[in-house]
């Protein structure tokens, strides 16, 4: 009898001890397994910027009529914000891949480890606003290394397949949240600016996680969290690992990303071509003869549906996936001829020396100079657009697209990396009176 009560004590105990060594083996899922591998190689970014401001010396006294009127005499004041992102590590030597809005117009970047207090100031490496990406390095002590993430695959993501969002925002630790890819990569739209090639999320990614891996159940940085999607809930945008690796040489080398020349000027299909068809395309408006679309057979009037299996609806589409290529890469470029589809390989190029301001010239009919560290408007097209809006000659142009720019290079580089986006806004300036001005 005791023999029997033994052995059902026995039985007992074996089996909850083999439940709970099952209930173990449920709560460590693949994502957590991923988490803990990822984990340490997320970092927090602080960075401080210099802001210049008015002040009033009698804030808080003498009601707002003294305020108003000091601030707008007092001499500017120098005062230091911050802001605080996340990044990752993505090689032993201390290469951190973020967002360039995290780092931007900081005067000095600090990175707290994951798991560590202590910062380390970390020195830019290069940067590309339109994709929003940015490179930053720390030193490694001597002997040492960083963990460190490497980068996946993102051309074979499945819409379904499971992936998590990290960052380390107060510098205190990971924050997580899983989902799935939601949509392929797709150019997109937001705030009324073209945005370039992204992954689509439901899993919420935080302004602190801004910078920060996604990561898929290997571990491995499949994109980097970047916009949120403030008029919809539940979305946020990576930017896919295949296009940082194409443009992490130049990044590393050159500091900035070099335009790619396709060699057509793009123009909108039109309402009537969309509701025919159901999807829209980009009009080949212009051929630059002797450029890599010319080569491949590319022609006026042709419309361009797809690069890399990416489709293209509108011209700002077209131009930003273009901005996550550099020169050299190779695209596959799907067209319409009437309506035979059709497809052509193409290999991207440096723009030919030269070229951005032969092209200004012809496209808004005035050509510019430099003088006392500005750039003057040295002669115009007889009947051209810049003549027809008012543009004379000895006028100043500040801006372009937003831009400021005092040199031909500046200028050049300004061209380049707006090329087909018509029409261009200027600022020109004439005596002390200033205006902007849309050409062509």
């Amino acid at each position: 009898m005791k023999r029997k009560a033994f052995l059902s004590v026995a039985t007992v105990l074996l089996v909850l001890v083999s439940a709970s060594g099952s209930l173990a083996s449920l709560r460590r899922t693949p994502v957590v397994e991923a988490v803990e591998k990822a984990g340490p190689a997320v970092v927090n970014i602080r960075t401080e910027q210099i802001v210049q401001r008015r002040g009033s010396p009698f804030f808080g006294f003498g009601g707002s009529f003294f305020e108003d009127f000091f601030r707008e005499f007092a001499p500017p004041r120098l005062y230091t914000t911050e802001s605080l992102g996340s990044g990752v590590l993505i090689d032993p030597g201390g290469l951190i891949l973020t967002n360039a809005h995290v780092i931007s117009r900081a005067s000095k970047i600090f990175v707290a480890l994951a798991g560590r207090h202590r910062e380390i100031e970390a020195k830019l490496v290069g940067r590309d606003d339109n994709l929003d990406l940015a490179l930053i390095r720390i030193p490694a002590p001597k002997g040492r290394s960083y963990p460190f993430l490497r980068l996946g695959r993102s051309d074979d993501l499945m819409i379904g397949e499971p992936v998590i969002a990290i960052g380390n925002p107060l510098g205190l630790g990971s924050s997580i949240t899983t989902g799935v890819v939601s949509g392929p990569l797709r150019a997109l739209t937001l705030d009324k600016e073209f945005m370039a090639v992204f992954i689509q999320t439901d899993a919420l990614i935080n302004p602190g996680n801004s910078g920060g891996p996604l990561i898929n159940l290997e571990g491995k940085v499949i994109g980097i969290n970047t916009a949120i999607a403030r008029q919809a809930q539940g979305i946020g945008f990576a930017i896919p690992a295949d296009v940082i690796r194409r443009v992490l040489p130049d990044l590393k080398k050159y500091g900035h990303l070099r335009r790619s020349f396709f060699g057509v000027v793009p123009g909108a299909t039109g309402e009537q071509f969309a509701a025919a068809r159901g999807y829209g395309g980009v009009l080949v408006t212009e051929v630059i003869p002797g450029s890599p679309a010319d080569r491949a057979g590319l022609e006026l009037a042709d419309v361009i549906l797809e690069i890399d299996d990416i489709p293209v609806e509108t011209p700002g589409e077209f131009l930003n996936i273009l901005g996550a290529y550099i020169p050299g890469n190779r695209v596959s470029v799907r067209f319409l001829r009437g309506i035979e589809s059709r497809t052509a390989d193409l290999r991207l190029e440096e723009f030919p020396p030269g070229f951005a301001l032969r092209y200004a010239a012809d496209t808004f009919g005035f050509s510019l100079e430099e003088w006392r560290g500005k750039l003057r408007v040295a002669d115009l097209a007889r009947g051209g657009p810049a003549e027809r809006v008012g543009m004379r000659r000895g006028d100043l142009v500040i801006q372009a697209a937003g831009q400021e720019v005092s040199s031909l290079k500046d200028y050049a580089r300004v061209i380049e990396e707006t090329f087909g986006r018509l029409p261009l806004q200027f600022l020109v300036v004439r005596g002390n009176q200033g205006y902007y001005i849309d050409l062509p």
